[in-house]
């Protein structure tokens, strides 16, 4: 599978189908595979390229402080890397952030964006998340720990639920790899920024997605409300990674979306 290190940090992803470029951001504490329906889907239509971000899944780890904007030249690199000049842009929770601030600082690659949480201001409740990860991992439970902050990503019932017992296990097998130093610097990073002063005047088509029961809900209706034109949706019954809990729900959000912006190819025959 193709690693890109064209901003030094390796950053692994995967490709799926053929069409226009669609960026794929996950959430925290996942990886890439936290969007396995919508590649399966989207992949119909577009060229998906799914991105593990620094200090999470395969890709580089390193321990020194970096930005969100560090870590958002990783995925231009990955771009680049793929040949790719314009694209749509979909994140989720950090992802999502990233995917604003891309779309920000370079409106002529992302012609669309779609965010699930879509928090844009300062977040300074991460600390906790630091010590507890150092805390496990000193004490040989960060598979616990781990599984414990996957569960705050979906819903209650979800997380209990024999479907999301399983896919919530196949992150924590594949969390083998972390290292809590470098998640703690891209705690650090997501704390940092504020894109707030830019919303004002960003004018690139965009659908911001929360679950029902989401915590970054609030978040994402701030966000919504500062960007004109700016679509915002709920998903009942679903928390932060909505789009895990309820695809067929959420596709049908998001297709409608890019359907009425002019943003949806032709499915190929």
């Amino acid at each position: 599978m193709p690693v890109s290190t064209a901003n030094t940090v390796e950053a692994y992803y995967e490709t799926a189908g053929e069409g226009p470029p669609l960026l794929l951001i996950h959430a925290l504490p996942f990886d890439h595979h936290l969007w396995m329906y919508q590649v399966a889907r989207y992949a119909s239509w577009f060229r998906i390229i799914a991105v593990d971000v620094r200090g999470w899944g395969r890709s580089g780890k390193p321990r020194s402080a970096f930005s969100l904007r560090d870590m958002c030249a990783d995925l231009l690199g990955v771009l680049g890397d793929e040949g790719v000049e314009q694209a749509l842009v979909m994140g989720c929770s950090i992802g999502s952030k990233m995917a604003l601030t891309l779309a920000i600082d370079h409106p002529e690659i992302f012609k669309g964006v779609v965010l699930v949480g879509g928090h844009s201001g300062a977040q300074d409740q991460f600390d906790h998340r630091i010590k507890g990860y150092r805390e496990a991992a000193a004490g040989g439970t960060l598979a616990d720990y781990h599984l414990a902050h996957l569960k705050h990503g979906v819903s209650k019932s979800f997380g209990e639920s024999p479907l999301g017992r399983h896919l919530l296990n196949g992150f924590v097998e594949r969390g083998h790899l972390l290292d809590v130093e470098s998640i703690a610097q891209v705690f650090r990073a997501l704390t940092e920024s504020d894109l707030t002063s830019h919303l004002a005047d960003f004018a690139t088509p965009i659908l911001i997605v929360n679950g029902e029961h989401d915590n970054a809900r609030a978040g994402g209706t701030r966000t919504a409300s500062l960007i004109r034109g700016a679509e915002h949706r709920i998903l009942e019954d679903t928390g932060h990674c909505c789009f895990l809990e309820d695809p067929a729900g959420f596709d049908a959000l998001v297709l409608d979306f890019l359907e009425r912006r002019g943003l949806m190819p032709r499915r190929p025959l």
